[in-house]
């Protein structure tokens, strides 16, 4: 039995859940800051602390600084993942993650915050391609899908702790302590899992890649207990050239860089920014704290779009989900806009209670994440060949944080031009473009093993044994 094979029909085991949890922690604190930082950008819009005071270029770079550095880490790690190896560069992603996070508490001024984040920016970047390859080269093919897609819904357990947080903090704590402590809590899962990722053995793909036979059977044998030695042949899987890279996969580059792209657009301008849309559609709150509460309420609706998608993703393909998630968002963005009554970019009201006009709203959080939110995540680390497959993972994962970069940027200066419902109308257009890419340019994964998908080419050699 070739070891892929092992590693393909092994069934779910607790190694298997170590990894996840191993690799999840770097997307708590992902959905945790996005939310997060949200918060903290409305308690220095409401108190004006000395040293934090907010004018348009601060408040767009702070919102932004992260994931201006997280396409750095994702482009860099992805390339080093590929050059030396995933377990090489594993726990350095969550070091940088966990310091950026827990210097942010401390900054005494808005430069050294935006300084801090943008640390921390980069080794949240840096945790895509790696968490994600490092899941999907240990998966088994029936539960690759889900594996995956449960790394990835570390973000619904991140948002929803990051509304609890910033809540509690902004109800029970002064103004200077509770952004502190918001920006802190990010620090404590990412902490975890350093010393685990240290001892994660390298995949048995990338092993094979090497030529490392003593590794490959290392790594079969963390999951796949077992397996025999005697079944384990020596295998190596050819490296292909850069020219071949891309002249094989460009479509497919396009088809998930392009669809991560459009994704982080609405997913970021409407995740950061929640606070201002949900208060334009119930009203403006009483406190900043009920500000925080109204904003998580779309974050908890779209919890359940995570888990969904992961009890689904193996059962109706990661293509399908996409494009419906893509399709649904569209369907919701345009109904609330055609639904807005607005003058000149001023929103007035609804022509439905304002109660259900905000639940159309929260409904498409639940179609980003149970969609595209997930299954962009999903699908870069299964398609591309052992020799690219973080490079390929990086690059589409950057493309996506560019289009969340710009959005968030320019989000203050949209929301003063077109308004809410302007926006809304904006993000119904291009969720159909979403929709319309993948189903040109997206490869299917479901029930392959990664060597079918990916088109690796993979040499067996004479066992051991017998040589």
């Amino acid at each position: 039995m070739e070891p892929f094979k092992s590693l393909d029909s092994v069934k779910l085991n607790f190694n298997h859940i170590k990894i996840w949890y191993t690799s999840g922690m770097g997307f708590f604190t992902d959905a945790y800051d996005l939310f997060i930082i949200g918060a903290i950008l409305d308690i220095f819009n409401a108190y004006h602390l000395p040293g934090f005071t907010l004018t348009p270029l601060y408040e767009g770079l702070l919102a932004s600084s992260a994931i201006f550095t997280a396409i750095i880490g994702q482009l860099v790690f992805g390339v080093l993942g590929d050059l030396i190896g995933r377990k090489t560069v594993y726990g350095v992603e969550a070091s940088l993650l966990t310091a950026g996070a827990a210097l942010s508490a401390f900054a005494p001024n808005i430069l050294w915050l935006i300084i801090f984040r943008s640390i921390m920016g980069i080794g949240i970047g840096g945790d895509y391609p790696i968490s994600a390859t490092i899941m999907s080269e240990y998966a088994n093919v029936k539960d690759r899908g889900k594996l995956v897609a449960l790394v990835f819904a570390n973000q619904g357990i991140g948002s929803l702790v990051a509304v609890a947080v910033g809540a509690i903090s902004a109800f029970t704590l002064p103004p200077d302590l509770a952004w502190r402590v918001m920006a802190f809590v990010g620090a404590i899962p990412a902490a975890t899992v350093i010393y685990l990722r240290r001892k994660v053995p390298e995949t048995p793909r990338y092993s094979a890649l090497k030529g490392d036979t003593n590794n490959v059977e290392k790594s079969v044998e963390f999951v796949a207990k077992e397996t025999p030695k005697t079944e384990v042949r020596r295998v190596r899987i050819q490296r292909k050239s850069v020219s071949e890279f891309f002249s094989k996969y460009w479509l497919l580059l396009l088809g998930t860089a392009g669809t991560w792209f459009i994704l982080d657009i609405a997913f970021y301008g409407t995740g950061i920014y929640s606070g201002p849309i949900v208060s334009s559609v119930l009203g403006k709150p009483a406190s900043v704290g009920q500000e925080i509460v109204y904003a998580g309420i779309p974050f908890m609706v779209g919890f359940f779009g995570y888990f969904t998608a992961v009890a689904l993703m193996d059962k109706l393909g990661r293509k399908p989900i996409q494009t419906l998630g893509f399709v649904m968002m569209a369907v919701l963005y345009g109904v609330v806009a055609l639904l807005a009554v607005a003058k000149g970019a001023k929103l007035e009201g609804f022509l439905i209670p304002s109660t259900q006009a905000f639940a159309l709203y929260a409904l498409s959080y639940f179609f980003i994440d149970f969609g595209p939110n997930t299954t962009t995540f999903v699908i870069p680390s299964e398609v591309y060949p052992t020799s690219y497959r973080t490079t390929g993972h990086g690059i589409s994962a950057a493309a996506g944080k560019t289009g969340a970069a710009i959005t968030t940027f320019y989000f203050p200066t949209l929301l003063s031009s077109l308004g809410i419902k302007g926006i809304l109308e904006m993000l119904a257009v291009i969720s159909v473009v979403g929709a319309v890419l993948t189903l040109i340019a997206v490869k299917e994964p479901k029930l392959k093993s990664l060597e079918e998908v990916s088109q690796d080419s993979v040499v067996l050699e004479q066992s051991q044994e017998t040589k």
